[in-house]
């Protein structure tokens, strides 16, 4: 196989927020041949030389159908993940480390040439004390507080003896920052801040003040940008991770010039205690350990992906973040089961 050209890439996870896009950047690359999307409900999305499968990756059961699907592939793009329930780590873990390992026996016994991963910022441990951007080499031991740093680590420990047993395998891992775009604003909404937040309210006239704590500090990337990335790293001969963030660095500064709201210091306990209210409540979907991995998360480094990648965005972090909420305030949303539009008020 030609690593700049691909007969058939299949995309675990392709109705979500990077799914979406990544689908339909291959769908316009000539150097792709057919694309292969499994989610586990079909979309209404209908794209040139894009097929889709139903499957769900939590269940055992699926595991004959998933190694036929892999079975030609030369290229296997692992995105398929669950943000919650936040209550119940037991099933999340089903699916984001047990479904993940699946994928990866699947392209193991198929020998499929290329994995890329979608691993994350939040693979990382706490960032150095200075808060200087981290490269690559940073351990991956995540935050342990919460299931989504956890199992983003764990599937880092299992990439690594991976790559160590199947050195046939290209493997590649992305680690990207915060991907928001309009069209997923109203999926992540209901991941977010839960299903009954009214996005109308996410405007400048209703938000004076902006709570700003310590640790408020984090980096954004446009989706599309993020899907251009996996795009390359497909058809290049190319291994290793990849750090993936977009300029400025979003503090509450910037929070506030976008909203139009004067930021206050408050006390990162209460805020977190509010969180945690609400998470106990069932009426925010983040819980108190995401508060927690959010603000010890590391500022990424990404001259690798500029470098050997070619990569470069073509958003700013204000421009992915600007799109984001013009999504939740219009209730926008992909035709997919994950991201599907939805006003609430």
């Amino acid at each position: 196989m030609n690593p700049s050209t691909l007969s058939r890439v299949v995309v675990t996870g392709a109705t979500g927020n990077v799914g979406t896009s990544l689908v339909r950047a291959l769908a316009r690359d000539p150097a792709v041949g057919s694309v292969l999307g499994l989610a586990r409900r079909r979309p209404g999305l209908e794209l040139p030389g894009v097929e889709w499968e139903e499957l769900d990756l939590s269940r055992e059961g699926d595991a004959p159908r998933l190694a036929q699907h892999v079975a030609d592939a030369d290229a296997v793009v692992h995105l398929a993940w669950r943000f919650g329930p936040t209550h119940d780590p037991v099933e999340t873990w089903r699916t984001n480390v047990l479904g993940a390992v699946r994928v990866f026996d699947a392209v193991a016994a198929a020998r499929v040439p290329v994995l890329v991963h979608a691993s994350s910022v939040g693979a990382y441990s706490p960032g150095p004390e200075g808060g200087a951007p981290v490269s690559e080499a940073w351990p991956t031991h995540g935050w342990p507080g919460a299931a989504y740093t956890r199992e983003k680590a764990y599937l880092e420990r299992v990439l690594d003896t991976f790559e160590r047993d199947h050195p046939q395998t290209r493997v590649v891992r992305m680690r990207p920052a915060f991907l928001f775009k309009e069209e997923s604003a109203s999926g992540q909404r209901r991941i977010f801040a839960g299903r009954f937040f009214p996005g109308q309210l996410v405007r400048p006239d209703l938000l004076p003040l902006l709570p700003e704590f310590d640790g408020l500090r984090f980096q954004v990337l446009h989706t599309d940008d993020a899907a251009d990335a996996y795009r390359r790293a497909l058809l290049r001969d190319v291994r290793g991770a990849f750090n993936l963030a977009a300029e400025p660095v979003i503090d509450g500064a910037v929070l506030g010039g976008m909203l139009g709201a004067r930021p206050v210091k408050v006390p990162a306990g209460a805020v977190r205690g509010a969180v945690a209210a609400a998470w106990r409540l069932r009426l925010a979907a983040a819980s108190p350990g995401l508060f927690d991995a959010l603000r010890h998360l590391p500022l990424l480094a990404t001259e690798r992906a500029r470098r050997e990648l070619g990569w470069e965005p073509a958003a700013s972090s204000v421009e992915a973040l600007e799109a984001f909420l013009r999504g939740v305030r219009a209730g926008a949303g992909d035709d997919t089961g994950p991201l599907a539009g939805h006003r609430i008020g």
